[in-house]
């Protein structure tokens, strides 16, 4: 959790705010991804990419 203390604090300082919609949704598809991995949903989501 250390680690996102440092971003947080990271973006606060240097006014990147705008990071936090992106990462947010790289941590959404890679989520997606990993649960998609071993379910029957895997090929329908992989053609989306």
């Amino acid at each position: 959790m250390y680690i996102f203390v440092e971003l947080w604090k990271f973006m606060k300082v240097r006014k990147k705010f705008w990071l936090l919609p992106i990462l947010l949704v790289m941590a959404l598809l890679g989520g997606l991804v990993v649960f998609a991995k071993g379910s029957a949903l895997a090929p329908f989501i992989y053609t989306i990419f």
